[in-house]
Protein backbone atom coordinates (compact mmCIF):
# COMPACT_ATOMS: atom_id res chain seq x y z
CA UNK A 1 0.00 0.00 0.00
CA UNK A 2 1.70 3.33 -1.20
CA UNK A 3 1.86 5.89 1.47
CA UNK A 4 0.42 9.47 2.14
CA UNK A 5 2.95 11.59 0.76
CA UNK A 6 2.10 14.07 3.46
CA UNK A 7 4.29 11.65 5.73
CA UNK A 8 6.79 11.53 3.73
CA UNK A 9 8.07 14.84 4.55
CA UNK A 10 7.75 14.88 8.63
CA UNK A 11 10.41 16.93 10.12
CA UNK A 12 13.92 15.85 11.56
CA UNK A 13 14.49 16.53 14.98
CA UNK A 14 17.86 17.69 14.24
CA UNK A 15 16.34 20.54 12.60
CA UNK A 16 15.11 22.42 15.36
CA UNK A 17 16.92 25.58 16.23
CA UNK A 18 19.67 25.06 19.45
CA UNK A 19 18.29 28.55 21.23
CA UNK A 20 14.08 29.01 20.46
CA UNK A 21 12.24 31.20 22.72
CA UNK A 22 8.15 31.58 22.23
CA UNK A 23 7.63 35.78 22.45
CA UNK A 24 4.04 36.76 23.24
CA UNK A 25 3.23 40.36 22.92
CA UNK A 26 0.85 41.97 24.86
CA UNK A 27 -1.34 44.18 22.40
CA UNK A 28 -4.09 46.41 24.65
CA UNK A 29 -4.79 42.75 26.23
CA UNK A 30 -4.49 40.55 23.26
CA UNK A 31 -1.37 37.99 23.51
CA UNK A 32 0.66 37.64 19.94
CA UNK A 33 2.81 34.34 20.04
CA UNK A 34 5.46 34.35 17.80
CA UNK A 35 8.77 32.38 17.19
CA UNK A 36 12.27 34.11 18.24
CA UNK A 37 15.41 31.90 17.11
CA UNK A 38 18.45 33.43 18.52
CA UNK A 39 21.72 33.16 17.07
CA UNK A 40 24.25 34.94 19.33
CA UNK A 41 27.58 35.70 18.43
CA UNK A 42 29.25 37.17 21.10
CA UNK A 43 27.77 40.40 21.54
CA UNK A 44 26.11 40.30 18.50
CA UNK A 45 22.39 38.73 18.09
CA UNK A 46 20.86 37.64 14.92
CA UNK A 47 18.03 35.05 14.06
CA UNK A 48 14.19 35.16 13.03
CA UNK A 49 10.79 36.45 14.29
CA UNK A 50 8.02 35.11 13.65
CA UNK A 51 10.21 34.00 10.04
CA UNK A 52 11.14 37.99 9.80
CA UNK A 53 14.96 38.61 10.40
CA UNK A 54 16.64 40.47 13.05
CA UNK A 55 19.44 41.97 14.49
CA UNK A 56 20.39 43.63 17.70
CA UNK A 57 23.26 42.91 20.60
CA UNK A 58 23.36 40.73 23.59
CA UNK A 59 25.61 42.66 26.94
CA UNK A 60 25.06 40.69 30.00
CA UNK A 61 21.37 39.59 30.41
CA UNK A 62 19.99 42.78 28.01
CA UNK A 63 18.51 41.75 24.91
CA UNK A 64 18.29 44.27 22.12
CA UNK A 65 16.97 43.71 18.63
CA UNK A 66 15.37 45.01 15.77
CA UNK A 67 12.82 42.42 13.49
CA UNK A 68 12.11 43.96 10.06
CA UNK A 69 8.92 42.68 8.42
CA UNK A 70 8.60 41.95 4.78
CA UNK A 71 7.10 45.11 4.10
CA UNK A 72 9.83 47.28 5.44
CA UNK A 73 8.29 47.87 9.14
CA UNK A 74 10.49 47.74 12.15
CA UNK A 75 9.91 46.56 15.31
CA UNK A 76 12.79 46.94 18.35
CA UNK A 77 12.60 44.82 21.61
CA UNK A 78 14.33 45.59 24.44
CA UNK A 79 14.24 43.19 26.97
CA UNK A 80 15.81 41.12 29.84
CA UNK A 81 16.82 37.44 29.84
CA UNK A 82 16.15 35.87 33.15
CA UNK A 83 17.29 32.47 33.14
CA UNK A 84 14.48 30.31 31.24
CA UNK A 85 12.18 33.33 31.45
CA UNK A 86 12.20 37.02 29.27
CA UNK A 87 10.78 40.08 29.93
CA UNK A 88 10.49 43.78 27.91
CA UNK A 89 9.26 46.04 25.55
CA UNK A 90 8.65 46.66 22.33
CA UNK A 91 8.35 49.45 19.74
CA UNK A 92 5.96 48.64 16.95
CA UNK A 93 4.54 50.35 14.28
CA UNK A 94 0.95 51.17 15.07
CA UNK A 95 -1.99 48.74 13.65
CA UNK A 96 -4.04 51.52 12.53
CA UNK A 97 -1.21 53.83 11.31
CA UNK A 98 1.82 52.87 10.25
CA UNK A 99 3.29 56.44 10.39
CA UNK A 100 2.85 56.25 14.34
CA UNK A 101 4.41 54.26 16.73
CA UNK A 102 2.97 51.94 19.97
CA UNK A 103 4.84 50.89 22.91
CA UNK A 104 3.53 46.80 24.86
CA UNK A 105 5.38 44.85 26.76
CA UNK A 106 6.39 41.73 25.41
CA UNK A 107 6.91 38.21 28.12
CA UNK A 108 8.97 34.86 26.67
CA UNK A 109 10.11 31.48 27.56
CA UNK A 110 12.58 29.64 26.07
CA UNK A 111 11.78 26.18 24.69
CA UNK A 112 14.03 23.24 26.35
CA UNK A 113 16.57 21.62 24.03
CA UNK A 114 17.40 17.89 23.41
CA UNK A 115 20.84 16.45 23.22
CA UNK A 116 19.69 13.38 21.30
CA UNK A 117 17.63 12.85 18.27
CA UNK A 118 15.72 9.45 19.60
CA UNK A 119 11.77 9.69 20.19
CA UNK A 120 10.66 9.29 22.90
CA UNK A 121 7.19 8.12 25.11
CA UNK A 122 6.17 11.01 27.50
CA UNK A 123 4.26 9.53 30.40
CA UNK A 124 1.74 12.15 31.18
CA UNK A 125 -0.72 12.13 34.22
CA UNK A 126 -2.47 15.22 34.20
CA UNK A 127 -3.50 16.79 37.41
CA UNK A 128 -6.18 19.99 35.51
CA UNK A 129 -8.24 19.92 32.33
CA UNK A 130 -9.32 22.92 29.89
CA UNK A 131 -12.79 23.25 28.59
CA UNK A 132 -11.21 26.24 26.17
CA UNK A 133 -9.14 25.49 22.87
CA UNK A 134 -6.66 28.43 23.82
CA UNK A 135 -3.02 29.71 22.95
CA UNK A 136 -3.43 31.49 25.84
CA UNK A 137 -3.20 28.15 28.50
CA UNK A 138 0.17 27.60 29.46
CA UNK A 139 1.93 24.21 28.09
CA UNK A 140 1.32 21.31 30.24
CA UNK A 141 4.12 19.87 28.61
CA UNK A 142 6.98 20.12 25.50
CA UNK A 143 7.47 17.40 23.13
CA UNK A 144 9.38 16.87 20.03
CA UNK A 145 8.29 15.62 16.76
CA UNK A 146 8.21 11.67 16.10
CA UNK A 147 7.66 11.96 20.08
CA UNK A 148 4.69 9.89 21.52
CA UNK A 149 2.66 10.99 24.93
CA UNK A 150 0.51 8.74 26.73
CA UNK A 151 -1.89 9.68 29.44
CA UNK A 152 -5.55 9.11 30.10
CA UNK A 153 -8.84 11.41 28.94
CA UNK A 154 -11.98 11.82 31.08
CA UNK A 155 -15.70 11.41 29.88
CA UNK A 156 -17.53 14.07 28.20
CA UNK A 157 -18.92 14.93 31.90
CA UNK A 158 -15.51 15.10 33.73
CA UNK A 159 -15.38 11.92 35.15
CA UNK A 160 -12.84 9.40 35.55
CA UNK A 161 -11.92 5.83 35.20
CA UNK A 162 -12.61 5.71 38.91
CA UNK A 163 -15.86 7.35 38.60
CA UNK A 164 -14.71 10.35 40.44
CA UNK A 165 -15.60 13.96 38.34
CA UNK A 166 -12.07 15.54 37.78
CA UNK A 167 -13.15 18.50 35.42
CA UNK A 168 -16.03 20.97 34.90
CA UNK A 169 -18.89 18.85 32.09
CA UNK A 170 -18.33 20.10 28.21
CA UNK A 171 -15.83 17.79 26.71
CA UNK A 172 -13.04 18.58 29.47
CA UNK A 173 -9.41 18.22 26.88
CA UNK A 174 -5.95 16.65 27.75
CA UNK A 175 -3.56 19.59 27.25
CA UNK A 176 -1.81 21.54 25.67
CA UNK A 177 1.14 19.80 24.16
CA UNK A 178 3.68 22.09 22.48
CA UNK A 179 5.25 20.83 19.88
CA UNK A 180 8.86 22.51 19.13
CA UNK A 181 9.35 23.46 16.01
CA UNK A 182 5.81 24.22 15.02
CA UNK A 183 4.73 27.04 13.33
CA UNK A 184 1.73 28.69 11.85
CA UNK A 185 1.68 27.11 8.18
CA UNK A 186 2.68 23.81 9.17
CA UNK A 187 0.75 20.30 9.82
CA UNK A 188 0.80 18.21 13.02
CA UNK A 189 0.26 15.00 12.01
CA UNK A 190 -0.76 12.97 15.21
CA UNK A 191 -1.07 9.16 15.11
CA UNK A 192 -3.77 7.13 16.94
CA UNK A 193 -1.14 4.93 18.45
CA UNK A 194 -3.35 2.95 21.15
CA UNK A 195 -6.96 3.86 22.63
CA UNK A 196 -8.69 1.18 25.39
CA UNK A 197 -11.10 1.87 27.27
CA UNK A 198 -10.14 2.03 31.41
CA UNK A 199 -13.88 1.21 33.18
CA UNK A 200 -16.47 -0.52 32.98
CA UNK A 201 -19.64 1.13 31.81
CA UNK A 202 -19.92 4.40 29.58
CA UNK A 203 -23.25 7.18 29.41
CA UNK A 204 -25.37 7.84 26.82
CA UNK A 205 -29.02 9.21 26.44
CA UNK A 206 -32.24 7.87 24.65
CA UNK A 207 -33.91 10.46 22.24
CA UNK A 208 -32.64 12.20 18.54
CA UNK A 209 -30.98 15.20 18.13
CA UNK A 210 -33.04 18.09 16.76
CA UNK A 211 -31.90 18.26 13.28
CA UNK A 212 -33.09 14.89 12.55
CA UNK A 213 -36.81 15.70 14.02
CA UNK A 214 -39.51 15.94 11.73
CA UNK A 215 -42.84 17.66 13.36
CA UNK A 216 -44.19 13.44 13.97
CA UNK A 217 -40.65 12.64 15.39
CA UNK A 218 -40.34 15.61 17.39
CA UNK A 219 -43.84 15.05 19.38
CA UNK A 220 -43.26 11.49 19.79
CA UNK A 221 -39.69 11.76 21.21
CA UNK A 222 -40.66 14.92 23.29
CA UNK A 223 -40.48 13.01 26.55
CA UNK A 224 -36.80 11.66 25.87
CA UNK A 225 -33.21 12.81 26.35
CA UNK A 226 -32.87 10.63 29.50
CA UNK A 227 -29.53 9.37 30.84
CA UNK A 228 -29.16 5.31 29.36
CA UNK A 229 -25.93 3.51 31.37
CA UNK A 230 -24.39 0.97 28.85
CA UNK A 231 -22.16 -1.70 30.25
CA UNK A 232 -19.14 -2.01 28.88
CA UNK A 233 -17.33 -5.63 28.49
CA UNK A 234 -13.24 -4.97 27.84
CA UNK A 235 -12.77 -8.88 27.64
CA UNK A 236 -15.13 -9.39 25.18
CA UNK A 237 -15.33 -5.80 23.41
CA UNK A 238 -18.84 -5.25 23.15
CA UNK A 239 -21.30 -2.81 25.01
CA UNK A 240 -24.98 -3.36 26.02
CA UNK A 241 -27.42 -0.90 27.54
CA UNK A 242 -27.26 -1.95 30.84
CA UNK A 243 -30.57 -3.36 32.65
CA UNK A 244 -32.08 -3.75 29.32
CA UNK A 245 -35.83 -5.49 29.07
CA UNK A 246 -38.05 -6.81 26.27
CA UNK A 247 -36.52 -6.42 22.94
CA UNK A 248 -33.23 -5.01 23.70
CA UNK A 249 -32.44 -7.60 26.60
CA UNK A 250 -30.18 -9.80 24.61
CA UNK A 251 -28.93 -6.69 22.29
CA UNK A 252 -24.87 -5.85 22.59
CA UNK A 253 -22.47 -4.42 19.46
CA UNK A 254 -19.04 -4.24 19.10
CA UNK A 255 -17.11 -1.49 21.07
CA UNK A 256 -14.34 1.41 18.69
CA UNK A 257 -13.03 3.59 21.11
CA UNK A 258 -12.37 6.90 19.74
CA UNK A 259 -11.42 10.62 20.72
CA UNK A 260 -14.45 13.18 20.33
CA UNK A 261 -11.93 16.31 20.55
CA UNK A 262 -8.65 16.56 18.84
CA UNK A 263 -7.47 20.09 18.46
CA UNK A 264 -4.49 22.85 18.05
CA UNK A 265 -4.61 26.20 19.33
CA UNK A 266 -6.68 28.68 17.03
CA UNK A 267 -4.74 31.51 15.58
CA UNK A 268 -4.45 34.88 16.68
CA UNK A 269 -7.24 37.33 16.36
CA UNK A 270 -9.53 34.49 17.70
CA UNK A 271 -10.67 34.43 21.34
CA UNK A 272 -10.89 30.78 22.74
CA UNK A 273 -13.13 28.42 21.86
CA UNK A 274 -15.43 26.10 23.92
CA UNK A 275 -14.56 22.41 23.73
CA UNK A 276 -18.14 22.11 22.48
CA UNK A 277 -16.87 23.86 19.34
CA UNK A 278 -15.53 22.64 15.87
CA UNK A 279 -13.44 24.63 12.84
CA UNK A 280 -10.05 23.88 10.87
CA UNK A 281 -8.36 23.53 14.41
CA UNK A 282 -10.12 20.85 14.85
CA UNK A 283 -11.88 21.10 18.16
CA UNK A 284 -15.02 18.79 18.95
CA UNK A 285 -14.93 16.97 15.94
CA UNK A 286 -16.74 13.74 16.87
CA UNK A 287 -15.24 11.66 14.10
CA UNK A 288 -15.82 8.06 14.79
CA UNK A 289 -13.07 7.49 12.25
CA UNK A 290 -10.63 9.04 14.65
CA UNK A 291 -9.42 5.87 16.19
CA UNK A 292 -6.37 3.65 16.49
CA UNK A 293 -4.47 3.29 13.74
CA UNK A 294 -5.59 6.06 12.32
CA UNK A 295 -3.78 9.58 12.16
CA UNK A 296 -5.20 12.79 11.61
CA UNK A 297 -4.05 16.12 10.20
CA UNK A 298 -4.50 19.38 11.13
CA UNK A 299 -3.17 23.32 10.20
CA UNK A 300 -0.73 24.25 13.31
CA UNK A 301 -1.94 28.17 13.72
CA UNK A 302 0.25 29.29 16.67
CA UNK A 303 4.04 28.57 17.94
CA UNK A 304 3.95 24.90 19.28
CA UNK A 305 0.63 24.13 17.74
CA UNK A 306 -0.81 23.49 21.28
CA UNK A 307 -2.49 20.07 21.31
CA UNK A 308 -5.81 19.20 23.15
CA UNK A 309 -7.34 15.85 23.11
CA UNK A 310 -10.41 14.30 24.95
CA UNK A 311 -13.58 13.33 25.14
CA UNK A 312 -13.82 9.71 24.71
CA UNK A 313 -15.91 7.45 23.65
CA UNK A 314 -16.40 3.66 23.76
CA UNK A 315 -18.51 3.79 20.04
CA UNK A 316 -20.68 6.38 18.58
CA UNK A 317 -22.44 5.72 15.04
CA UNK A 318 -21.97 8.27 12.18
CA UNK A 319 -23.83 11.52 13.56
CA UNK A 320 -24.13 11.08 17.14
CA UNK A 321 -27.50 10.92 16.64
CA UNK A 322 -28.66 10.80 20.36
CA UNK A 323 -26.52 14.01 21.63
CA UNK A 324 -24.45 11.64 22.92
CA UNK A 325 -22.00 9.22 22.06
CA UNK A 326 -20.78 6.20 24.90
CA UNK A 327 -19.31 8.81 26.63
CA UNK A 328 -16.19 7.36 28.84
CA UNK A 329 -12.93 7.76 30.03
CA UNK A 330 -10.09 6.38 27.93
CA UNK A 331 -6.14 5.43 28.00
CA UNK A 332 -4.24 7.07 25.10
CA UNK A 333 -0.74 7.14 23.19
CA UNK A 334 -0.30 9.41 20.77
CA UNK A 335 2.41 10.11 18.27
CA UNK A 336 3.12 13.59 16.74
CA UNK A 337 4.95 14.46 14.29
CA UNK A 338 5.71 17.44 12.06
CA UNK A 339 5.49 18.52 8.41
CA UNK A 340 7.02 21.63 7.67
CA UNK A 341 5.54 24.42 5.39
CA UNK A 342 2.68 22.61 4.56
CA UNK A 343 -0.74 24.44 4.87
CA UNK A 344 -3.92 22.59 4.83
CA UNK A 345 -7.32 24.06 4.44
CA UNK A 346 -9.52 21.30 6.73
CA UNK A 347 -8.97 18.87 9.23
CA UNK A 348 -7.60 14.86 7.57
CA UNK A 349 -7.97 11.95 8.31
CA UNK A 350 -5.61 9.24 6.96
CA UNK A 351 -6.87 5.13 7.82
CA UNK A 352 -4.86 2.03 6.58
CA UNK A 353 -7.58 2.04 3.59
CA UNK A 354 -8.97 5.65 2.67
CA UNK A 355 -7.90 8.89 3.03
CA UNK A 356 -10.76 11.69 4.75
CA UNK A 357 -11.32 15.51 4.98
CA UNK A 358 -13.47 17.13 7.66
CA UNK A 359 -15.92 19.91 6.47
CA UNK A 360 -17.49 21.87 9.48
CA UNK A 361 -19.91 24.66 9.13
CA UNK A 362 -23.50 25.60 10.48
CA UNK A 363 -25.03 24.26 7.51
CA UNK A 364 -24.75 20.70 6.08
CA UNK A 365 -24.21 22.31 2.70
CA UNK A 366 -21.38 24.38 4.38
CA UNK A 367 -20.05 20.86 5.82
CA UNK A 368 -20.27 19.29 2.48
CA UNK A 369 -18.45 22.11 0.62
CA UNK A 370 -15.35 22.44 3.10
CA UNK A 371 -14.98 18.90 3.08
CA UNK A 372 -15.06 18.39 -0.62
CA UNK A 373 -12.76 21.42 -0.96
CA UNK A 374 -10.25 19.92 1.46
CA UNK A 375 -10.34 16.78 -0.34
CA UNK A 376 -9.62 18.75 -3.55
CA UNK A 377 -6.77 20.51 -1.91
CA UNK A 378 -5.28 16.78 -0.59
CA UNK A 379 -5.47 15.31 -4.38
CA UNK A 380 -3.75 18.00 -5.75
CA UNK A 381 -0.87 18.17 -2.89
CA UNK A 382 -0.11 14.84 -2.61
CA UNK A 383 -0.60 13.81 -6.24
CA UNK A 384 0.41 14.68 -9.66
CA UNK A 385 -3.14 15.80 -10.50
CA UNK A 386 -4.66 19.48 -11.39
CA UNK A 387 -7.70 20.91 -11.01
CA UNK A 388 -9.37 18.77 -13.72
CA UNK A 389 -7.92 15.99 -13.19
CA UNK A 390 -8.47 15.84 -9.29
CA UNK A 391 -12.31 16.45 -10.49
CA UNK A 392 -12.69 13.63 -12.37
CA UNK A 393 -11.00 11.33 -9.26
CA UNK A 394 -13.38 12.96 -6.69
CA UNK A 395 -16.64 12.66 -9.22
CA UNK A 396 -15.64 8.65 -9.46
CA UNK A 397 -14.67 7.56 -6.16
CA UNK A 398 -15.95 10.29 -3.50
CA UNK A 399 -18.33 8.77 -0.65
CA UNK A 400 -19.31 11.48 1.83
CA UNK A 401 -20.45 10.28 5.61
CA UNK A 402 -22.18 12.45 8.18
CA UNK A 403 -20.20 12.88 11.14
CA UNK A 404 -21.90 14.96 13.71
CA UNK A 405 -24.87 16.14 14.01
CA UNK A 406 -25.15 16.79 18.03
CA UNK A 407 -22.70 20.00 18.19
CA UNK A 408 -22.89 23.61 17.35
CA UNK A 409 -21.89 22.69 13.80
CA UNK A 410 -22.49 19.86 11.34
CA UNK A 411 -19.91 17.41 10.53
CA UNK A 412 -19.49 15.95 7.10
CA UNK A 413 -16.68 14.12 5.92
CA UNK A 414 -15.24 13.66 2.09
CA UNK A 415 -13.38 9.62 1.59
CA UNK A 416 -11.62 8.05 -0.78
CA UNK A 417 -10.90 4.61 -1.03
CA UNK A 418 -6.88 4.31 -1.26
CA UNK A 419 -6.91 1.28 -4.05
CA UNK A 420 -8.55 4.07 -5.87
CA UNK A 421 -5.11 5.83 -6.42
CA UNK A 422 -2.79 3.80 -6.06
CA UNK A 423 -1.28 4.13 -9.30
CA UNK A 424 -1.30 7.47 -9.17
CA UNK A 425 2.03 9.29 -9.01
CA UNK A 426 2.85 10.74 -5.71
CA UNK A 427 3.88 14.78 -6.05
CA UNK A 428 5.99 16.83 -3.90
CA UNK A 429 3.75 18.62 -1.10
CA UNK A 430 2.52 21.69 -1.73
CA UNK A 431 1.59 24.90 0.34
CA UNK A 432 -0.45 26.59 -2.02
CA UNK A 433 -3.09 24.74 -3.62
Amino acid sequence: MKLSSLLLFVLPLNALAADQWILATDLWGNSAQQTLNLDVQGTRVSGTLGGDPISGSLNGAQLKFTATGSDGQVYHYDGRIDGERMQGRSDEPDTNNRSARAAHTFSAWRVPTRADSAPRLHHFMPTDYSNTFSADRAPVLVIWPGDSVQTKTLDSGGVDENGVTRALFGNPQVGPFFVAGAEPGDTLAITISALKLNRDYADSLDGIVGRLKTPRIATETATLGNPVRWQLDRVRGVARPQGASAALKNFEIPVKPMLGGLAVAPEFGYPPFSTGDTGDFGGNMDFNAVVEGNTVYLQVQQPGALLYLGDGHALQGDGETSQWALETSLDVVVKVELIKKHAIATPRVESPTQIMTLGQAGSSDDALRLATSGMLQWLRQSYALDMSQATQVLGVAAQYNVVNLAGRSVGVAAKIDKAVLKDLPLAATKSDN
